[in-house]
């Protein structure tokens, strides 16, 4: 018994100890797919592995080397204009498009991986099929199969369709984009149609101090970081202290003022932030107040002037976000335990105390996940930025504005300016960095490390 246990816990560390010690059956299961499992009198099982394989090899040899061979140049066939004698014109001849290619060749690469992970699992279950039958016991049919996918591997079930649309909807768009950032593809020079591979030239024209490109990114990049973190303390400090005063024993009508401030989230946020943009603007609403009251002789530059601007669509992201972090918090404090406040008076513990020992450390360790995630959106915070300020004012110069953050001048980059191959370098650069960022942060943190401390 110890033997076959340690034999069938080989057998799921891999198709390798399969190929090792396995029969000629489990190794030819490696070119002929399903192999093993027909041979075991897994039929069903055996011939949708053989099936897959066939419409893998039809896709390969119809499209798929095509596909990677033009994968390596990207194409290198430009539109062609040729003389018609007979119609006296010009006639124009489609050549290669560099974007289809890439975009197939990808796919090509993605059902190669699909092919070995396909071998792979043909192996162990051939594997696995084997062992059964050399201990006697009875190789499971394809209906047992569906039984234990509806009973103990109800997870693989359950995650399959998940699984594989992330792959197909996320991941590979994902490398399509990422792949890129690694082309010339940009309305510069005309590499719009037919672009080349450029490795990594557009990271060091990026981050290249003397150039045009690096003397916008890292002033965006800057500004990128003290917005996120001005938007995400701010909201988080604001719509603690908030909620904090709203709860306190000595507030009347407290369902009254949750109301007020939820109104703001009932709104959409497109509508508010267009409106107050309306109303910021030289000739909206409060310029128009304040100099009909004789407070100011002119139109306060909010949008016109760097310093204005920024300190504007911070206050901006105050006003539609601490409502959240208002109802979060309100959220926490209900469900902090009585028994601790309880103790901490019988202690003698004032309310600054009880404070800072007991109601902030548990708002921490619950919100720290929260914090994260909010920062790493404050990162990719389109709207505000974008329907508020534009990204204004902007040097005449420059394609970024002073307020713009990455994922705005990413957008202006692609949308305005047609730079792709930029654009697909500052995303990665964002992804990669904010992934890092967050899993270092969240691993460290309390929440992670001591998960049951408040339990």
């Amino acid at each position: 018994m110890k033997k076959a246990k340690r034999k069938q816990s080989s057998n799921q560390a891999g198709a390798i100890h399969a190929l090792k010690n396995g029969s000629p059956i489990v190794a030819l299961s490696a070119v002929i797919c399903g192999w093993g499992c027909i041979i075991r009198k897994q039929f069903v099982k055996g011939f949708l592995y053989l099936a897959m394989e066939v419409l893998v090899v039809l896709y390969i040899i119809n499209a798929g080397f095509y596909n990677l061979r033009k994968l390596i140049t990207l194409g290198d066939v430009e539109q062609q204009k040729i003389w018609n004698e007979a119609k006296s014109l010009y006639e124009y001849v489609d050549g290669d498009r560099s974007l289809p290619i890439l975009l197939y060749g990808v796919i090509t690469v993605a059902v190669l991986l699909f092919a070995v992970l396909l071998i792979r699992s043909s192996v162990k279950s051939a594997y696995a099929a084997e062992l059964l039958y050399k201990s006697g016991k009875p190789v499971p049919g394809m209906r047992q199969e569906l039984r234990e996918l509806l009973n103990q591997n109800l997870h693989k079930t359950l995650l399959s369709l998940p699984v594989m649309g992330v792959l197909v909807f996320t991941v590979l768009p994902l490398v399509f984009m990422m792949c890129m950032a690694f082309t010339n593809y940009s309305v510069t020079n005309n590499k719009l149609v037919l672009f080349d591979w450029v490795g990594l030239d557009n990271f060091k024209k990026l981050v290249n101090l003397n150039g045009s490109l690096g003397q916008t990114f890292w002033p965006v990049l800057g500004w990128t970081i003290a917005w996120a973190v001005l938007a995400t303390f701010s909201n988080y400090i604001l719509g603690m202290l908030l909620s904090l005063f709203i709860n306190w024993k000595e507030i009347r009508a407290k369902k009254l003022w949750r109301f007020c401030f939820v109104l703001t989230v009932a709104v959409p946020h497109f509508v508010t932030l267009l409106i107050i943009k309306q109303m910021l603007q030289p000739t909206g609403a409060v310029n128009v107040l304040l100099q009909n009251r004789g407070l100011t002789d002119a139109p306060l530059p909010f949008f016109t002037d760097a310093a204005w601007a920024r300190v504007s669509v911070v206050l901006i992201n105050i006003w539609v976000g601490v409502p959240y972090v208002l109802l979060q918090i309100t959220g926490i404090l209900q469900n902090i335990p009585q028994e601790l406040y309880d103790s901490a008076r019988v202690d003698g513990a004032g309310p600054v105390t009880t404070f800072r020992k007991i109601t902030l450390p548990y708002m921490l360790f619950v919100t720290t996940p929260y914090l994260i995630t909010s920062f790493t959106g404050n990162i990719n915070n389109f709207n505000v930025i974008f329907l508020t300020s534009g990204g204004l004012p902007r040097p005449v110069e420059s394609t970024a504005g002073k307020t713009d953050l990455l994922i705005t001048w990413l957008y202006k980059l692609t949308i305005e300016k047609q730079y792709y191959d930029v654009g697909a370098v500052i995303g990665i650069m964002t992804f990669v960095t904010l992934g890092v960022v967050s899993l270092i942060t969240f691993r460290y943190s309390g929440s992670y490390k001591n998960e049951e401390g408040f339990r």
